[in-house]
């Protein structure tokens, strides 16, 4: 099978984890850029991708690059690809669209051009025409216009990837499965010690570190992708594939703990880590994190996304407060990562961070921030070295 260019599209601060692991499972010639990472790879390895990869949103399929600055170019352009190529005028079809451009700053009249523009195609071909399906079409078109310069993709992957497939029950403020991954690939946790998220809510960071602890796939739950829907699809090469991933997969020889004071979101979390099949992995308990100590001996690796005032209503300086009170009194020898949009509430947690790391959840921008409550004292000496990433 023949390489050929993908890219894959992340959050802002995750390039650099998905480009090691593109290289990890054996992608060719990447290049990191700004949310997107590019490689090569063959139909096999587009499988593999969409399959493996944590850190990644969309995987993406350029077909076509070309210049336009109004739109009638942009209508030339997309018709200058031979759509018969890719889908029949039976089957149906979508275009997602991202601008940076200033020729073009409606996304939905770039989608209505490009939609006409391979209708009319397939009129005058064969007289006949595909129809939009905005739920379940069978080929996603991504066109993206950067200045100028317009790239029309397919859509390997479909649904966004955070969309793992384990998830069914989630609370006020759920937080998204590859920022989750995210985060834990960028604290450094790889299952060498016993875990703890503190305020798990609906589960989302248990599961997706008890996955990175046994190398399974992100995205084995997931129910389909877009490239399941292609004229090319090979479902003998995607069952072989996801054999040998599932090779990969290694024994964990700790604790995944969770906590949750609300009755609800310990059963939610309960309902979405048993859908995914990691059950054996990972105890969650209904408990105040204020009121609870450390329960294993050796160092422990602590995740978590304390509330930050934006959809639940709380004291913050008195929260985050209790916070530093609760790792200083109860948490020695714990590397302890918390991610917040609220920006001065970390000022009230009253220890100094190790590591401060920009990240965006959603559209907040945030802070991934570090405290290593030291071994050996109850006080739980911390760092008073800061760096700012």
């Amino acid at each position: 099978m023949e390489n050929f260019k993908m890219v894959a599209k992340t959050l802002f601060g995750f390039e650099e984890l998905l480009a090691k692991e593109l290289t990890q499972l054996g992608a060719q010639r990447v290049v990191q850029g700004v949310r997107v990472v590019s490689f090569e790879g063959d139909k096999g390895f587009m499988y593999k991708a969409n399959l493996g990869l944590r850190t990644a949103l969309k995987i993406l399929k350029p077909i076509k690059t070309f210049k336009a600055i109004n739109d009638v170019a942009l209508y030339k352009g997309i018709q200058s690809i031979d759509w018969s190529d890719y889908f029949s005028a039976h089957q149906t079809f979508l275009i997602d669209t991202t601008l940076h451009s200033d020729h073009f700053n409606h996304s939905q009249y770039v989608a209505l051009k490009s939609k006409d523009a391979i209708v009319d195609q397939f009129r005058d071909n064969q007289g006949k025409r595909p129809d939009v399906d905005k739920d379940f079409p069978d080929l996603r078109i991504h066109v993206h216009i950067d200045r100028d310069q317009v790239t029309v993709s397919l859509d390997t992957s479909g649904e966004s990837l955070h969309r793992r497939g384990y998830k069914t029950a989630t609370n006020i403020a759920p937080i998204n499965e590859v920022l989750a991954a995210g985060m834990l690939m960028l604290s450094g946790w790889d299952g060498t010690s016993h875990f703890i998220d503190p305020m798990c809510g609906s589960g989302t960071i248990l599961a997706e570190a008890a996955m990175i602890a046994c190398n399974i796939p992100a995205n084995i739950n997931r129910k389909e992708f877009a490239f399941e829907k292609w004229s090319d699809w090979d479902s003998q090469l995607f069952d072989n594939i996801l054999e040998s991933l599932l090779k990969r997969t290694r024994e964990f020889h700790y604790t995944i703990t969770g906590y949750d004071k609300a009755p609800s979101a310990v059963s939610k979390a309960i309902d979405n880590i048993q859908n995914a099949n990691l059950s054996e992995y990972i105890n969650i308990k209904q408990a105040n994190f204020f009121e609870t100590e450390k329960e294993t001996d050796g160092p422990l690796h602590m995740v978590f996304n304390p509330p930050y005032g934006e959809r639940l209503d709380i004291d913050m300086e008195r929260f985050y407060r209790e916070i530093g009170d609760t790792l200083k009194q109860g948490y020695s020898n714990t590397n302890a990562w918390l991610i917040t949009g609220n920006l001065d509430a970390l000022k009230f947690v009253g220890l100094r961070p190790s590591r401060k790391i920009k990240l965006f959840n959603g559209k907040l921008e945030a802070r991934f921030v570090k405290y290593e409550m030291y071994a050996g004292s109850k006080k739980g000496k911390y760092m008073n070295k800061e760096e700012e990433e």
